[in-house]
């Protein structure tokens, strides 16, 4: 069976079910500035979890190609891949448990609509209970006659295993506790396939002395699909209440449920990643088998660049870019441990398993393989220079480094940041360093990033609460107004927004007058009853500024801008009250904003205001 196979009778046995197909979102966000890809099924839809109609019905399947960068390092070993596939059905306030955990039991385990697996092979857990939800015992109960349909006599604590909230509950945020304030979650049923104990993975494993079970990271057993019962919300700081709607999202890694069918513990021995090591194994003239680590990374890894270019990703040293970057260095470096040849083959492979899948990859076809070879090109460009700097200056003489040198951890941090060379590959150069000394520096420069991009991510914006969204749509009202009543010298240089207030910082040499207040109030009160359209679009950054866009850091942003018109747009640009560069969010419409008030003004010195104000 293959990918496709798999994907096209999940589709069907869902849609047989009421279910509506919904499209796979993109693999990097548009309208999303708190993360840099799309990393689950539900991801796009949390608006719908919480209560907002969705145009295609209270049933809803698909299939979402997801990356989760932090499984970049995990990369290697049997079972982890950065670029996945997600297949997900969702009920928006429709039915529950005693559907979805026998519907997803029967796609298992039917041989002629669903897998075809032995229902033997398959555990379950559940939640646990803590001191604000009580213990799943529906799902437990259901879970019995579910299995003893089939002939399995199924008890609680054998096939049917509860887990605290670490194991068994989701949000986008962990554990409960971890939920921001408005943030949907709740308790989870996963579903588990065992390979075997014939196959001695637990004896042979790291966790021999500890008892096995569906959680055991020895391998033996893998998960393979997971129903969340997506019925509460975070209030406040340690209050859940449930959703007026109880959800259902379910979420199960199509690479996950390919190896179950293949049987085949090693992902990169199925029928989808198969190929590729092959061709990697015929173009390297190694074998798999002694070189497994670098061929798995060579393949996620160029799978995974060859998504997110095709989503119009240039490698950088920001955001999207940045990973994109990390991913094609990272695989290349483990593809010349193997080879020397041109590694081209690979890319095409890569396109020409997922092609029926994923077809635009075949239009995109020259501009994915331009995006990774240039970015080899530029790189094998860096390794030279960087071994150049380091022989001049440790006074090496000619192109042959023999033994290692020990090098400072300066150096090894200025050709991380400036050259993009990470410590695993300048040790691959030849050389060693204080690696305590290099962490320290690293912590401290990652504290610098994390408040930079906070501010960059957040544009000013306390949290996501339907008010602070408003206040940041009035924000960019105001910012117009003033210019437009004081001259476009005025520029925003700051602002900070929470549900409570927006906060506005401008250059201004003088106290408004309560003439000027009232008149800035009404005008912004004017455009919110106007009731503007507010989008954004991607235009080139030079373009943009062409067409009078503004925004605090202009000279941060790539050659792609994300830019938020108020009124208009790019191609009825006389219609368009404000153009900004800003990654949101906002709202859909101004009227939303509904009122604007000013409370407050300071002055901040040197020539410097701020202006304090309430909408709704």
């Amino acid at each position: 069976m293959k990918a496709s196979d798999i994907i096209e009778k999940y589709i069907n046995f869902f849609e047989k079910r009421g279910h509506k197909r919904i499209a796979n979102s993109p693999l990097v966000p548009q309208n999303d500035p708190t993360t840099l890809f799309t990393s689950s099924g539900m991801q796009p839809l949390v608006p719908y979890l919480l209560g907002e109609k969705h145009p295609q019905g209270t049933r809803l399947v698909n299939v979402q190609n997801s990356f989760r960068a932090q499984d970049i390092d995990e990369a290697g070993d049997n079972r982890h891949t950065s670029f996945f596939r997600m297949i997900g059905n969702w009920s928006l306030g429709d039915y529950f448990k005693k559907e979805q955990l026998p519907w997803f039991f029967e796609f298992l385990t039917d041989n002629k609509e669903g897998l075809g697996l032995d229902p033997n092979k398959l555990y379950v857990t559940v939640f646990a209970g803590n001191n604000d939800v009580p213990k799943d015992t529906e799902s437990i109960e259901i879970w019995i006659k579910i299995f003893k349909n089939v002939g399995i006599d199924a008890k609680e604590g054998d096939r049917i295993l509860p887990y605290p909230a670490e194991k068994n509950w989701w949000s986008r945020s962990g554990t409960p506790e971890k939920m921001p304030v408005g943030e949907p979650g709740g308790p989870d049923s996963e579903v588990f396939y065992d390979f075997g104990n014939e196959l001695k993975i637990h004896e042979n494993s790291q966790y021999k002395d500890e008892k096995c079970h569906p959680n055991c990271d020895c391998g033996r057993f893998i998960e393979i699909g997971n129903s969340v019962f997506m019925q509460y919300k975070k209030e406040s700081a340690t209050n859940l209440e449930e959703l007026k709607q109880k959800n259902v999202d379910f979420g199960g890694g199509l690479e996950r449920l390919l190896a179950v069918v293949d049987n085949k513990q090693d992902f990169f021995q199925t029928s989808l990643f198969l190929p590729i090591i092959n061709e990697i194994e015929k173009g390297s003239e190694k074998p798999y088998k002694g070189n497994e680590c670098a061929m798995r990374i060579v393949t996620d890894h160029l799978i995974a660049a060859t998504f997110i270019a095709a989503n119009g990703v240039i490698p950088s040293n920001k955001e999207q870019g940045y990973i994109l970057r990390r991913l094609i260095r990272r695989g290349y470096d483990h593809y010349i441990s193997l080879s020397d040849k041109d590694i081209s083959f690979v890319i095409e492979v890569i396109v020409e398993q997922y092609k029926t899948t994923d077809p635009y990859l075949i239009e995109k076809f020259e501009e994915i393989k331009f995006t990774i070879l240039e970015e080899i090109s530029k790189y094998s460009s860096v390794l030279h220079k960087a071994k150049t700097y380091i022989m001049k200056k440790y006074k090496h003489i000619g192109d042959e480094i023999k033994g290692t040198t020990e090098i400072s951890p300066d150096d090894v941090f200025y050709l991380y940041s400036s050259h993009g060379l990470s410590p695993t590959q300048i040790e691959s150069l030849g050389y060693t360093f204080d690696k305590q000394k290099f962490a320290e520096k690293m912590q401290t420069h990652q504290k610098l990033s994390k408040k930079g991009s906070e501010h960059k991510f957040r544009g000013g914006l306390a949290d996501h609460k339907e008010k602070t969204i408003m206040g940041h749509t009035a924000t960019h009202l105001l910012h117009q107004v003033l210019r437009d009543m004081f001259g476009k010298q005025l520029h925003q240089s700051g602002s900070n927004i929470t549900a409570e207030r927006l906060r506005f910082d401008f250059n201004f040499d003088r106290k408004l007058t309560d003439e000027e207040i009232l008149q800035i109030e009404n005008i912004v009160t004017k455009k919110i009853k106007a009731n503007l359209p507010v989008h954004f679009e991607m235009i080139p950054t030079e373009e943009a500024k062409k067409i009078g866009a503004i925004g605090l850091f202009e000279d941060t942003y790539s050659d792609m801008s994300k830019i938020y018109f108020i009124g208009g747009d790019s191609k009825h640009l006389d219609k368009a009250y404000s153009i900004e560069f800003c990654g949101g969010p906002h709202v859909e419409f101004t009227e939303m904003v509904k009122s604007f008030k000013i409370i407050k003004q300071e002055n901040l010195g040197n020539k410097m205001r701020r202006i304090y104000a309430k909408v709704g």
